[in-house]
This record gives structure tokens, sequence and C-alpha cells, in this order.
């Protein structure tokens, strides 16, 4: 028996409930937590869903999802957010859809932490932010390495990060 949503043969998910802070805490780049509430293994591969903390003035380099579609609803802060030839700035409560195959990138533009919610579709990038926060922590990230990583995971890393101007 097949579902609607393509997963092949029925596997029972389970709920989840967790406490404010609970859930999976990756590191990612230099300033960037993650806190995945759930991951694609949770949810049979649909999606992630997944709370990035992001340091001041922070944020990942221009990169492309070449599967993964991408949401971001900002909770705290203010944020540059350039998508193809677009870039909007996003206050608190403002939301970006990031389709896959379009370079993109986000900037936090305050001088505080910032955090917001991200959704990725299908699930498991949390398996790309468990191999890549190690390589871009080190004391001297090797960028030939974090492009590797990002290859393995279906993207594409494509230039630096943001800047403010």
């Amino acid at each position: 028996m097949h579902d609607k949503l393509g997963r092949g043969e029925l596997m029972p998910l389970q709920p989840k409930f967790l406490p404010p802070d609970g859930g999976l805490r990756l590191p990612s780049g230099p300033g960037r937590d993650l806190i995945f509430k759930v991951t694609g293994e949770d949810t049979g591969g649909l999606f992630d869903y997944f709370i990035v903390q992001v340091a001041p003035h922070g944020g990942p380099p221009l990169h492309v999802h070449h599967i993964q579609e991408e949401t971001i609803h900002v909770l705290k802060g203010r944020f540059k957010v350039h998508c193809g030839d677009q870039t909007f700035v996003l206050e608190e409560g403002g939301f970006a859809y990031l389709p896959a195959k379009v370079p993109h990138a986000f900037l936090n533009l305050t001088g505080e932490p910032a955090e917001i919610i991200v959704v990725y579709v299908p699930g498991g990038g949390h398996k790309f932010y468990e191999e890549l926060g190690p390589v871009s922590r080190a004391a001297n990230p090797d960028h030939k390495a974090i492009a590797e990583v990002f290859t393995r995971h279906g993207m594409t890393l494509l230039g630096g990060p943001l800047t403010a101007d």
C-alpha cells in the first residue's frame, strides 16, 4: 500500500513531544548551532524542522540545494535573505521560501544572536550538519573539505557569505 506522499510501504511514524530546549543539537558553521525538533528519520524522510541559532552578523555562504526545498521563518533578529536574483530583508515574523535549484544565503543583520526556524523537504539534513560542523569549526577550516561535504549531501557551495551592504 502506498500513501499520497510517496513513502511507499507505510512505516508507522511515532508522535514526538519535546520540552522547549529539547531536540538534536548540532553545531554548524562558526557561531551557528542547530536544534532539530524532528529529522527525516522521525518523519519517514518527509521533512526536517529545526531552529538555527545565528551569531551576530553570521550566516551561511552562498549555496544551492539540488534536491531540498527550504523555508526560513524569523523568530528573533533581522535577516538579509538572497535567493536567485532577489534580496529581501526579513524582520521578526518574516518568512521566505527558497526553492531547490536556486542559489541562496542569509545574513543576521544585527549585533545580537538571532534565531530562525528552518524546514527542509525532503528530510535528512541533520546528516549534512553532523558532517559539516566539525569541518567548518576546525581551527583552520579547509574550504575544499567544506565544499566536498556540500557535494556529498546534494548541495553546491557557490561563494562566500552575504555582506550587510
